[in-house]
């Protein structure tokens, strides 16, 4: 007989808290479960060979044993069934009110709704198409989230850190908790139908390694990925990212202009945050099928009919017009730069996207 040596058992051991880890809260639950069966499956059979008795019978003699209802013998017990009946009640009692104490513990600490919480997170991540996933909800990407969610459109966060768990459940953002490097866990983000991705964390080689990730899994999704250094930002580009910011450059640099510019600088805030009453910048990208593709500026008459300003044009080469002439042509594929009423904006994209 081959006997199990040390490393052996140190997997077993292994695997065994790996399983105690994932099931987490429900491990007090499964594991009482899973005792009483076992005492319940060995009583039930103890009856069966010890005293005879048919399958029913000692099914019911294990129910009212454990049950404690008080109910008599279901035939006279032997000596040796009473050795059973002893072990049950020893085992089997003890481990059925373990497992009522270990479940009354879950619906108070409120663990339950938080399982069927997450379930109900899940189908909505699952019905998501078009969304924003945002690797990380450190600092900046808890602003990123907020910003997007404040939108109105539909963001997932993906992070790892148990204490930034417990925020996001307190604020309903969905999430998927994870690490962001693992492909399993972008795709249970939905990555192949979102939209864009941004890698917040604040580990480069991580951001570096999502990026890739990300492009091979969704050739689509647009990317903007966190760097420290405009020096490290050619190998997030080389990756797959579409843009690269730099948060402490950027900071910094609004903190002069707000130094500089104060006044252009608030405009341009408020206006893009949408916290002027009816203003708001805006950007719109011509559908191959719209009614103004082909048309200049002043044949299109947006000025006229929704009351806005384009004050720049991005072509579909990445060429950007400032103040564009009233005869520049817009195409498909351009890209709007729009200043104006939020209502006359949000009727433009109805009609012309």
């Amino acid at each position: 007989m081959k006997r199990r040596g040390p490393k052996g058992m140190k997997g077993a051991a292994g695997r065994f808290a790996a399983l105690r880890k994932r099931l987490g809260v429900l491990w007090p639950v499964i594991a009482g479960l899973c005792s009483l069966v076992v005492v319940f499956v060995m009583g039930t059979t103890g009856f069966m060979v010890i005293e005879g008795w048919d399958l029913f019978d000692s099914v019911y003699m294990m129910l009212i044993t454990l049950s404690t209802v008080g109910y008599g013998e279901v035939h006279p017990l032997s000596r040796a069934g009473r050795v059973v009946a002893s072990l049950v009640i020893l085992f089997g009692v003890g481990t059925f009110f373990y497992l009522a104490g270990a479940f009354v513990q879950l619906v108070i600490e409120g663990h339950i709704q938080n399982i069927f919480g997450r379930r109900r997170m899940r189908r909505a991540i699952d019905k998501m198409h078009g969304h924003t996933i945002v690797c990380g909800y450190g600092r900046i990407g808890a602003i990123v989230a907020r910003e997007i969610d404040a939108e109105g459109h539909d963001v997932v966060v993906v992070e790892r850190s148990q204490q930034l768990i417990d925020e996001l459940q307190q604020k309903d953002l969905p999430f998927v908790p994870g690490d962001a490097t693992k492909d399993e866990v972008l795709l249970a983000a939905g990555l192949n139908r979102a939209k864009s991705l941004v890698s917040a964390l604040t580990d480069e080689s991580a951001n570096v390694y999502v990026t890739l990730t990300a492009r091979q899994l969704n050739p689509d999704i647009y990317i903007v990925a966190r760097s420290e250094s405009p020096d490290h930002s050619q190998r997030l580009i080389r990756a797959g990212a579409n843009q690269v910011l730099f948060p402490h450059l950027y900071g910094g640099i609004r903190m002069a202009q707000s130094v500089l510019r104060p006044t252009v600088l608030g405009f341009m805030d408020l206006a893009m945050r949408g916290d002027i009453e009816d203003l708001q910048m805006e950007q719109l990208t011509i559908a191959p099928g719209s009614p103004v593709a082909g048309k200049d500026l002043i044949e299109s008459q947006l000025r006229q009919r929704f009351n806005i300003i384009v004050i720049g044009i991005k072509k579909a080469d990445g060429k950007l017009l400032f103040n564009p002439q009233p005869q520049a042509v817009l195409e498909a594929g351009d890209t709007l730069i729009l200043v104006g009423g939020k209502q006359n904006l949000a009727a433009m994209q109805n009609e012309l996207a």
